[in-house]
């Protein structure tokens, strides 16, 4: 480097030339000149997030973090808002029928029954048979004593379900609606049978294991129930507390055949056609 100084003089300055030294032997040349000439040397980072190929950190991507697919909801991608992170969705609610019911909770007569699945008998299978009656078609008869539905259809014809009613004390007879209908119903025992059974849970979600079973029709005003039940073999039976058991696949099929407002004509009972018939002599 080239210097120079200023000397003070009497009546005046004058600079003095001083010319470069080189600089002492065995000192570092980056203190003679701390820059040297040419292009500095590339830039180098670290890769803190090296990949399994042991490939160099790639500054074009968008993070340390590899990219993953966006969630799908069907066949659309859904896009994170601006600045939000992407996160897996959240795993599908779970099916009514698959919602961990208490069957445990149970008393043994309202438990699902287990084993191979049970075979109807041949007169209690859905069928189509000759049924003349003065009621419309699309018309619900409970044949009470026989343990049938007929759900009637034109030219005198009616689907013939079997069964389960009420048990002795149980049932009863007149004309309802359908007023609501459900699938895989919840269980909320009315306050009556609370009363004669104070065992019983007083809420039970839907599910296979619950005794509505897999669709429930309720009638009018009621506590009596079109339902389906957990206990097949009981069909034919006069089990219930006065609700008309089918099969979950045959009231999934009557389901599928009605609405609210169908009509629902339940006839009298052996026992109670047999009362009448004593009160009137």
């Amino acid at each position: 480097m080239i210097g120079f100084a200023l000397v003070g003089a009497i009546g005046g300055a004058a600079a003095q030339y001083f010319p470069p030294q080189p600089p002492p032997a065995g000192y570092p040349p980056s203190a003679h000149d701390p820059y040297p000439a040419g292009p500095p040397p590339p830039y180098q980072r670290a890769d803190p997030y090296p990949d399994t190929a042991g490939e160099p950190y790639d500054d074009a991507d968008d993070g340390p973090y590899p990219a993953q697919p966006l969630p799908t909801i069907g066949d659309t991608q859904r896009q994170p808002p601006d600045g939000i992170i992407s996160a897996p969705l959240a795993p599908p609610a779970t099916a009514p029928q698959d919602r961990g019911t208490e069957v445990t909770a149970l008393p043994p007569e309202y438990e699902p029954e287990r084993g191979p699945p049970v075979e109807l008998r041949p007169q209690f299978r859905r069928t189509v048979v000759d049924y003349p009656t003065i009621e419309p078609p699309g018309t619900i008869i409970i044949d009470t004593p026989n343990t049938y539905l007929y759900l009637t259809l034109d030219h005198g014809k009616a689907i013939r379900y079997g069964i389960g009613v009420g048990r002795e004390g149980f049932t009863w007879s007149g004309t309802e609606h359908i007023s609501r209908m459900k699938e895989w119903p919840d269980w909320l025992p009315p306050k009556e049978m609370i009363a004669r059974q104070p065992y019983l849970p007083r809420f039970m979600a839907g599910g296979e294991t619950n005794p509505l079973g897999a669709r429930a029709m309720y009638l009018g005003n009621t506590v009596y129930r079109i339902h389906g039940t957990n206990q097949p073999s009981t069909i034919g039976s006069f089990v219930s507390s006065g609700c008309i058991r089918l099969t979950n696949e045959d009231v999934e099929d009557l389901y599928s055949r009605v609405a609210v407002g169908t009509t629902v004509v339940v006839l009298p009972g052996a026992n109670m056609e047999a009362s009448q018939l004593q009160s009137r002599q």
